[in-house]
């Protein structure tokens, strides 16, 4: 996918996100992140458009720290939040190709801003699910291709780095199937981070599997993982441990 798709993306998610969260009410609960209200959420993921787009904005070259989060709620927050959003959007259009700035995950991206604009666009779509998860009623889908994206993003970003917590004493191996795109993927598992290639080479103790909007959502802890094969146990430690 390309950077302005993930942009596109990325602009409509934040919308639906806003607009969910306003007909939810901010003190509605997120039934897919129990120990949130909407206003937690409002103020997480806006905090985090503020800061991706600072680190873009500003050039910085290492770890940006965090910004405090408003002491907002009800119609302020919402505004608040959409304001974050139009921000990160409006930064993030406006940065030349070859900005340089730090990212955080190894997951291949040709540039820093195709890694922000593609990292903002999967934190944005996880988190309008959880807003309409508050809301109620039939969620917004998730594009097949972009799902695909997403879960190649969680496997080879974020569970490659050091603080993976998806460990297991003895070297096993984890397949992760797309069902309706043909994409796989091989997660190799022992006391060191997982090793995760796009291929299904050799035997797997355990098989995810499903289409792969309901499997992006599943591995982002988002809903049951639609078929499990083999060793069930695996399936129970992703959903233990692989919180980020």
């Amino acid at each position: 996918m390309e950077t302005a798709e993930f942009l596109q993306i990325l602009d409509r998610e934040g919308r639906l996100l806003a607009a969910a969260a306003a007909e939810a009410g901010t003190g509605a609960k997120v039934p897919t992140c129990p120990e949130w209200q909407v206003r937690d959420l409002l103020r997480h993921t806006g905090a985090v458009h503020r800061w991706a787009a600072g680190v873009v904005a500003d050039g910085d070259t290492g770890p940006r720290p965090f910004g405090d989060l408003p002491d907002l709620d009800g119609t302020e927050l919402v505004a608040w939040y959409r304001d974050s959003h139009g921000r990160l959007v409006d930064t993030l259009a406006a940065a030349p190709s070859d900005v340089e700035c730090w990212t955080f995950h190894p997951a291949p991206n040709p540039s820093p801003l195709a890694f922000w604009t593609r990292r903002q666009a999967h934190e944005t779509t996880v988190h309008r699910y959880d807003a309409e998860s508050a809301r109620g009623g039939t969620p917004s889908p998730v594009a097949r291709d972009f799902a695909v994206d997403g879960i190649d993003e969680l496997l080879r970003g974020f569970h490659a780095r050091s603080r993976s917590r998806v460990r297991t004493r003895e070297p096993q191996v984890l397949r992760v199937r797309a069902s309706d795109t043909g994409d796989v993927w091989t997660v190799r598992l022992s006391a060191e981070p997982p090793v995760t290639t796009r291929d299904s080479a050799g035997q797997a103790e355990a098989e995810l599997a499903g289409p792969a909007d309901r499997l992006y959502l599943a591995l982002w802890n988002r809903g049951p993982v639609p078929g499990v094969t083999g060793d069930a146990s695996l399936a129970g430690l992703w959903r233990e441990r692989s919180a980020i």
